[in-house]
């Protein structure tokens, strides 16, 4: 959420064991890559990603998460 905008695009990235990568990298790939709108304002790294039973990330929980962490 934003109150300027609505919502903002925020990536959630995790990490391969022995991998490294900064927030400034993940903006750069993706500013070679993608729209001006699409560009990540956020960029979270995470142990994982939750998942349901059936292995679809479960986008909701994340947003719930940021909903707790503004408050």
């Amino acid at each position: 959420p934003d109150p300027q905008r609505g919502e903002i695009v925020k990536a959630y990235v995790v990490l391969k064991p022995g991998q490294t990568l900064t927030a400034d990298e993940v903006k750069e790939h993706c500013k070679q890559t993608l729209a001006a709108y699409k560009i990540p304002r956020e960029v979270a790294f995470m142990e994982e990603l939750p998942k349901s039973l059936v292995g679809k990330i479960l986008r909701r929980l994340l947003v719930e998460e940021d909903l707790k962490q503004a408050a």
